[in-house]
């Protein structure tokens, strides 16, 4: 008996010693493809970060923007493809996001064709990856495709608070993260993707501390320009975006304006635009946007993308403009008569809207245009907006009410 006993031990030993040399394995395999550091109270990197972001070291975030994360809609349905976005400034950020991840559905997987069926058909597993490739994809493109950071909580608080510095006890528990390989991020966010999608993770926040990390201090600072020195300001007491922060997602780089290269300002100083094409594009609309204002219109880089995806900013609310057909933007005679879909993350939207776009110029249609700058006429800002890249198209909405 008392053999057996010492048997079991022995085994047990052994069993604890192979799961011991296992973790160990596992940990060194994964020092290879990455460091780790805390921000420790001698670091200047978090008064760094919320210069950046606010333009002092005393603003913190929000309740809405704490609570804000990437989490989508029920697999399987006709908005499996979407994130459930909620109120307030971290909307642009999801909304930005959104149309990465249709475009890594629609025109990254391997085998699927380009339609619809992509987009509704997933499962959560196809969520999940979807989502880690395309925070990788878009931290990667602001470290100039050479590093990638990631920020993660940890339970311990590593920075005391000071007068020059207002705790949020979320900021003083950052642990840093960085990859010198893209497939290593995107392996490292699916295996700790809770910490972006999980209800009271900050998961939008922490993607945008990873941004900028990403991007780095020194970058960030040459993307901006005098028109603008940190990325978020002040509204009905929370933050939005500015388009520095909207650009650093869609290209990569945390350009100010939404022009083509660069340009005077009415004071000839020099502000800093888009200098190359992106995957996904933007579009702008306002009521009160003037059309002889050249520095508040979207150039060609943003307007025409190489993908048919668009971030939408509508009297400063986000949505997304999308074809799936890949070729839209390639072929000028495709850009005659084609389908349009729209998805404007509001609550009472159960699906995207089907919208059918024709440039044709008909003489029966043009009393109608005009009509269309009748003082009192209602119309469609989802209309205009698609009219700032289609001057003389019109809409049909296949069935739906037009969204005012």
């Amino acid at each position: 008996m008392a053999m057996e006993v010492s048997d079991q031990e022995q085994n047990s030993q052994e069993l604890d010693l192979e799961e011991i040399t296992r973790k160990i394995s596992f940990l060194d395999k994964w020092r290879e493809i990455f460091s780790y550091h805390r921000l420790g109270s001698n670091n200047p990197a978090p008064q760094k970060l919320r210069e950046s972001l606010f333009g002092n070291t005393v603003h913190v975030f929000s309740q809405e923007w704490k609570k804000a994360c990437f989490r989508f809609h029920d697999p399987f349905s006709d908005l499996a493809f979407a994130l459930e976005v909620g109120k307030g400034g971290a909307r642009s950020i999801q909304m930005a996001v959104q149309g990465f991840i249709i475009k890594y559905l629609l025109f990254t997987g391997e085998g699927k064709d380009c339609n619809f069926h992509c987009l509704v058909a997933i499962s959560k597993q196809e969520q999940e990856k979807a989502l880690a490739a395309v925070l990788a994809d878009i931290l990667w493109a602001a470290g100039e495709a050479q590093k990638a950071t990631l920020c993660l909580v940890t339970e311990e608080t590593y920075i005391a608070s000071t007068p020059d510095h207002s705790r949020d006890d979320f900021t003083e528990r950052l642990q840093l993260f960085e990859f010198l390989k893209k497939e290593a991020t995107e392996k490292f966010i699916y295996d700790h993707l809770q910490c972006f999608k999980g209800e009271a993770s900050h998961g939008v926040i922490l993607f945008l501390y990873s941004l900028i990390f990403s991007r780095t201090f020194e970058r960030l600072q040459n993307d901006l320009d005098v028109s603008t020195s940190h990325l978020l300001q002040p509204n009905a007491g929370g933050f939005l975006c500015r388009q520095a922060a909207v650009n650093m997602i869609l290209t990569g780089r945390a350009s100010p304006n939404v022009f083509n290269g660069c340009q005077n300002g009415k004071s000839q100083e020099l502000l800093h635009g888009v200098l190359a094409r992106s995957d996904i594009g933007y579009l702008q609309w306002g009521r009160n946007t003037s059309q002889d204002d050249s520095l508040s219109q979207v150039g060609s880089m943003l307007k025409t993308p190489k993908l048919p995806i668009w971030l939408c900013n509508i009297s400063g609310n986000y949505s997304v403009l999308f074809s799936t057909n890949r070729q839209l933007l390639s072929d000028w005679k495709m850009e005659r008569l084609f389908d349009l879909y729209f998805y404007s993350s509001q609550p009472s939207q159960k699906k995207p809207a089907h919208l059918t776009i024709d440039t044709h110029s008909h003489h029966w249609e043009r009393h109608q245009r005009d009509d269309e700058h009748r003082p009192g006429r209602w119309f469609s800002p989802v209309e205009m907006v698609i009219r700032t890249k289609w001057r003389e198209a019109t809409i049909n909405w296949n069935g739906t009410v037009p969204f005012f």
